[in-house]
């Protein structure tokens, strides 16, 4: 297998953008990757742009642009993870030598407010007031609450960390640090999951250029990143998100996260005590404290004190979404997870700015979306 490396990256910062077009907000990124891996667009072989709310023949129509250069250009789809799928389809493709330099990207512009139910949930679930959005977290914070004694303050030390750490981001929509008694007063929407616990689906891109180590040795990168276990996994049993046709009681079977990042830490040769930086997905403040124990990064029911303890903010331990996360970058659902790899790789090279984590080498990006379709890519320097 050839080694895989993460070239060059780029971002769109992720907001509103009313006067922009997602062919421009997907073509500033894809640009800034490739000038940042110091190639010419004609020197890629392939390219995939995931998104999940934008026309068919999104990515042909964004990278046209750049020229007609007759390569191969797919569009993906995969709800919240669906930037995982580019990322791991390039992996595919330049690690079995099938192609040498890949673009992955993610753009997206999303409806204001909470998704249509309908896009997750059957008519069945809806007409009986199961098709609640943001319902599902909910319910597993209150199971992790009673099976655990985790605690609102602790869930809502999250949010007070992703918006401290989003406030050193440039790329982020929310760059402003949120006191604790902010998030605790701020508005109940579903038990016990506040406002401002929740992320804001949004705007913005994020391009990443994939290429092998041998394409990589000639170029004038001085300091390659590459991908030592990649994983993109759907459910193993009948999952608590919709839609569900049967939901078991045994919550202790292996969920997609889990299933995920054993693939990739086994992958890699590596563990979770080998991380140094992690970027997950915190579409809630609950659902860190719940990802960190899928991950391994602590045991079951640990993951409220060990937010508590100060473990996961930058300068601690093990720093858990140094950019902000999507509690501060918001959520461009076909952007996000390639967003992770681009501000892995700047941590890992040391170009993170105010919010890099020092000495990092070993780094863990991990999505999720609605159908518990799971990505988890490990990145190594």
């Amino acid at each position: 297998m050839t080694e895989v490396v993460v070239l060059g990256v780029g971002i769109h910062k992720f907001g509103r953008y009313d006067d922009k077009s997602y062919q421009d907000i997907g073509r500033e990124a894809a640009v800034m990757a490739l000038q940042d891996a110091g190639i010419a667009w004609r020197d890629v072989d392939a390219a995939f742009s995931a998104s999940m709310n934008l026309p068919p023949t999104t990515g042909p129509r964004i990278l046209g642009e750049l020229g007609l250069t007759s390569i191969p250009i797919f569009d993906v789809e995969c709800a919240s993870a669906s930037g995982a799928v580019p990322i791991w389809l390039g992996y595919q493709m330049i690690s079995t030598g099938v192609k040498d330099v890949v673009l992955a990207m993610g753009v997206e512009k999303m409806p204001r407010g909470f998704m249509d139910p309908r896009s997750i949930y059957e008519d069945w679930q809806i007409r009986m007031g199961l098709g609640v959005n943001p319902m599902y977290w909910a319910l597993w914070a209150q199971r992790h609450m009673a099976d655990y004694g985790t605690t609102e303050q602790q869930i809502a030390q999250v949010s007070v960390k992703n918006h401290k750490h989003g406030a050193s981001n440039p790329y982020a929509m929310y760059q402003k640090e949120t006191p604790l008694e902010e998030v605790m007063n701020s508005r109940l929407i579903c038990d016990p999951i506040r406002l401002l616990e929740l992320c804001a689906p949004n705007e913005g891109a994020a391009a990443v250029v994939l290429c092998s180590a041998e394409f990589a040795a000639r170029s004038s990168r001085q300091t390659p990143v590459t991908i030592a276990g990649v994983s993109l996994r759907s459910p193993l049993y009948p999952q608590t998100r919709a839609p569900s046709y049967s939901i078991t009681a045994n919550m202790k079977n292996p969920w997609p996260t889990t299933i995920a990042s054993q693939e990739a830490y086994e992958m890699a040769g590596m563990g979770p005590e080998d991380l140094d930086v992690v970027e997950l997905q915190d579409a809630d403040a609950f659902s860190e404290i719940r990802y960190m124990e899928e991950l391994g990064l602590c045991a079951d029911g640990e993951g409220g004190p060990l937010v508590e303890s100060g473990a996961t903010e930058i300068g601690g331990r093990l720093p858990v979404n140094p950019s902000g996360g999507l509690l501060s970058k918001g959520e461009p659902m076909g952007a996000s997870a390639v967003a992770q790899i681009v501000e892995l790789t700047w941590q890992l090279r040391g170009e993170a700015g105010a919010r890099q984590v020092e000495g990092a080498k070993v780094a863990l990006a991990h999505v999720i979306g609605a159908g518990d379709n799971c990505g988890v890519t490990i990145l190594k320097r």
